[in-house]
């Protein structure tokens, strides 16, 4: 990154104080330590949890990052999450989990959000809703990142503003650090791109899941916060958004219910992976990474 000397810090985005960035500045903070957060797109059921047992110490080995984020809400069955899956996927070396919607279709999982503070689940639910919707870790470097969890409404449940929550809840985080990540779950494009721009330059990314469809738009924002509209989807790709192609179609030409079973073809890892500058909590780079799977035996 090149900046002009004697630009304000809020417009190089180097540093926090408010202080004039003059040349011996910025080559200091150009040369600050960044982290690297990777971020799980949405794995589905048991295809998804194969793809980060195989991805997992891979991209550890050769593209090494500092923290890792996953959605899970559909990593038991294609719906919900249960106690023991959400110990297999922590032992794959994952930080952090994050959810959404349908994270409620199983009963089990109610009193272990209560407890796993590890497990987010999205902010604007009503208070008392069992959970979590945002926390700060620590790394082992000894600095600090914030998740936050958000989910939208547009052809979604009504709950809370997510943006006025967004605003609340940024505002505590940055209390403690200004590395801040959010997923915020929602249906609509337009929405998730709004929450992009809302945040821009208040936190370090914002990266959309729900849809199980990667979107080709991660940029950095002009604030300094990555964005990508939906981070897609880690699990069977030959499917209707991971599920059998079949029962699908079925619903879809006769409007009857039935089940769906999770597809097993064409397995993918989706996410993304974030560079922030540890210093001023600006991302400098957000790469889409989408990775295929040989056939499973």
């Amino acid at each position: 990154m090149t900046e002009k000397p004697g630009r304000s810090c809020k417009e190089c985005h180097t540093l926090s104080d408010g202080k004039e960035c003059g040349q011996a500045i910025l080559k200091i903070s150009d040369s600050a330590p960044h982290i690297k957060v990777l971020f799980i797109g949405d794995v589905i059921g048991k295809p998804g949890r194969w793809a980060l047992s195989q991805i997992m110490p891979y991209l550890e080995r050769e593209r090494p990052f500092d923290f890792s984020i996953c959605n899970v809400e559909n990593a038991a069955g294609g719906f919900g999450l249960t106690e023991e899956i959400a110990s297999t996927i922590f032992s794959y070396g994952v930080n952090c989990f994050t959810s959404g919607n349908h994270l409620w279709d199983r009963k089990e999982s109610h009193n272990y959000l209560a407890r796993e503070e590890n497990l987010l689940r999205p902010a604007n639910y009503p208070p008392a809703v069992p959970g979590f919707g945002s926390k700060v870790f620590t790394l082992e470097s000894g600095r600090k990142i914030g998740v936050l969890n958000l989910q939208g409404r547009v052809y979604m449940q009504p709950l809370d503003c997510p943006f006025t929550v967004a605003r609340k809840e940024v505002e505590l985080l940055r209390k403690e650090t200004n590395i801040i990540i959010v997923d915020f779950h929602a249906e609509a494009t337009s929405e998730k791109q709004a929450m992009g721009w809302y945040l821009d330059g208040q936190v370090s990314a914002v990266i959309g899941t729900h849809t199980h469809v990667q979107s080709a738009d991660e940029k950095i924002l002009p604030g300094g916060t990555a964005f990508i509209t939906d981070a897609g989807m880690t699990g069977p790709h030959e499917s209707v958004i991971g599920m059998e192609k079949e029962v699908a179609l079925y619903r879809f030409l006769t409007g009857l219910h039935k089940r769906f079973p999770v597809a097993e073809g064409d397995v993918k890892f989706c996410g993304a992976m974030v560079t922030v500058n540890s210093l001023s909590g600006k991302a400098t780079n957000i790469e889409r990474l989408r990775i295929d799977l040989p056939m499973r035996r």
